[in-house]
This record gives C-alpha cells, structure tokens and sequence, in this order.
C-alpha cells in the first residue's frame, strides 16, 4: 500500500513550508497545501513544491455558481494538482462543472461536512441533522454528480465506504493517540482512520508543530 499521509502545510512562510516538505518527504504520501497559503503565495508557490516528487493536494474548497468555480478551476489546470477540493453544497450542477472543467489527472473531491463542525454547530445554522445523515447523504450527490472523493471525518468513513467502495475518502481530523484535537472535534488515530476505509489521511499540527516533524511523521506513519 502506498503511504497514505498527505502532510497539511498551513502557514504563509515559505521557507517554513519548504523545510517541512523536505524533511517529511521520505515518510509521507503527499502534500496538501490550503487556501492560507494559496492566498500567500498563489500558483508560483504550488509550483515550487513540484520539485519534492509527491502529488499535491490543493484544498481550496470551491464554493460558487458553476460557472464560476468551472472557470476557476481551468484556471488551476496548469497546476495539475493530484486533488482539488469544492464543497458538496454546492450542489450538482457545481459539482458536474467542476469535473468537466478539471483536467484527466485531477480528482476533484467533494467535502461534505467541516470536520471544526458538530451537532450543535450544525443547528446554530440551520441544518438539525447529524453528521451520521449529513454525510453520507452529500457523498452519495457527489457521487451521481461525477466526483471522484469525498472529504469526511473518520467518524462517517465506514458509512460512505460501504455505499461507495471505489471512491476515494480524504479523512482530516487525523490525531495520534493523546494528541491535542485543537479544534477538530471528530477525530480518530491514523490507524482507525485507514481501518474505516480512509484513501488518504491529511495531517498537519501533529507533525507540524513536533520538536522534530521528520520523526513525527515517520512515527505515524510506522503505526500504520
């Protein structure tokens, strides 16, 4: 099995997130760089990471009128990043838009529900169901309408997994055990996160902020 780690770089330091990557690359899958540092540092910045070898994963969570996140994406095109990342509410006209846009080799995934967000976060806006019908729910429109993946918590994996056996789940909310959750509130460790049915799991802080991320991540990725 190929590792399955996608390390989370969120910081607008360059020099930061350039020595992350090359410490962590031996011991990790992949590189998933987000909308903080997008908004830092753009397409040059993705670019420049071309050079470790490793897919990258572009979490930018697309949210807009078709055409409009269409557009965006054949923007992103040259980029070629492994994953590209829209929000499932957008429903499935954006979600079709986007895959048409998206050249061959990237896989647009889908996030369902914010793994920051729980049943009570969901009432404060509107919505008074649980993750547990949410999830799976928004999986299955991504599905019909052409998406690759899912984004997920650990929590919802098995669920998805059992009524979409090829696709592919993105699992955040990924913590080693006795790890600070921060402010992930469905969380499970690396290891029963891949045991219900996660593709890739994204992790960021529990190696990040390690007095020594290289060590970190090659820890988690021997408990797998």
């Amino acid at each position: 099995m190929k590792n399955p780690i996608f390390l989370a770089i969120d910081t607008t330091d360059m020099a930061k997130a350039q020595s992350l990557a090359h410490a962590c690359a031996p011991h990790i899958g992949g590189l998933k760089l987000g909308l903080e540092f997008f908004c830092a540092h753009g397409p040059a910045g993705i670019q420049a990471f071309a050079g470790h070898g490793l897919p990258i994963f572009l979490d930018l969570k697309l949210h807009d009128i078709p055409n409009t996140v269409a557009k965006a994406i054949t923007a992103l095109a040259p980029l070629a990043p492994a994953l590209l990342t829209i929000h499932a509410s957008g429903g499935p006209a954006m979600i079709a838009a986007a895959r048409k846009a998206a050249p061959p080799q990237t896989n647009i995934i889908a996030v369902t529900m914010l793994t920051s967000l729980d049943e009570t976060d969901m009432v404060a806006i509107g919505i008074p169901e649980t993750p547990a019908t949410i999830v799976p729910r928004l999986a299955a429109l991504a599905r019909a309408s052409g998406a690759n993946g899912i984004v997920c918590s650990p929590h919802e994996a098995a669920a998805v997994r059992a009524v979409w056996p090829e696709g592919q789940l993105i699992i955040p909310g990924v913590r080693p055990e006795g790890a600070d959750t921060a402010d992930q509130k469905r969380v499970m460790t690396p290891a029963q996160a891949l045991a219900a049915g996660a593709t890739i799991l994204v992790i960021g802080r529990p190696i990040t902020a390690a007095a020594d991320p290289a060590a970190a991540a090659a820890s988690i990725a021997a408990s797998l």
